[in-house]
């Protein structure tokens, strides 16, 4: 989460708005920002903290651990028109990568944008795919496995 704060200025010059959710109280959050996010980055976590008592939210996304009374981490992006378009949900010994989100954003919008496609590894200013019936069984041509590193 603060690795998301230190890139948050990036993301809103995307145009993402950020929430972080969990299963706390907004009192607990509260407490967590003073104590422990404020320490890691400077002002703290500038994007809402939000409650999920219950798990109704995590029970619709599909993260709620009803048995441990927990949303397990997850990350999702969500189109303008509501549709989610990716999510990612890890075990919590394993971080999640906020460059990847990045990346992951950009090539949302640049489809969106263009009608192209990225391919693996994408990032702005590599190559797309134009899909359509001229490129079946041409892709090799387009693109090569190095650009996916």
């Amino acid at each position: 989460m603060t690795a998301v704060a230190v890139k948050y200025p990036e993301l809103q010059k995307l145009g993402v708005a950020v929430l972080a959710m969990s299963t706390d109280s907004h009192f607990t959050h509260k407490v967590w920002q003073e104590q422990e996010l404020s320490k890691m980055v400077d002002g703290g976590v500038p994007f809402p903290l939000l409650s999920d008592s219950g798990g109704r939210i995590g029970r619709a996304y599909g993260v709620y651990d009803a048995e441990a009374g927990v949303d397990v981490r997850g990350r999702f992006i969500i189109d303008p028109e509501g549709i989610v378009q990716a999510m990612e949900v890890l075990t919590p010994p394993v971080g999640r990568n906020v460059m990847e989100l990045l990346r992951q954003v950009q090539a949302f919008q640049h489809v969106a944008a263009t009608g192209e496609a990225t391919p693996s590894g994408w990032q702005p200013g590599r190559p797309t795919l134009s899909p359509g019936p001229d490129l079946v069984g041409k892709v090799w041509e387009v693109w090569k496995t190095d650009n996916a590193f």
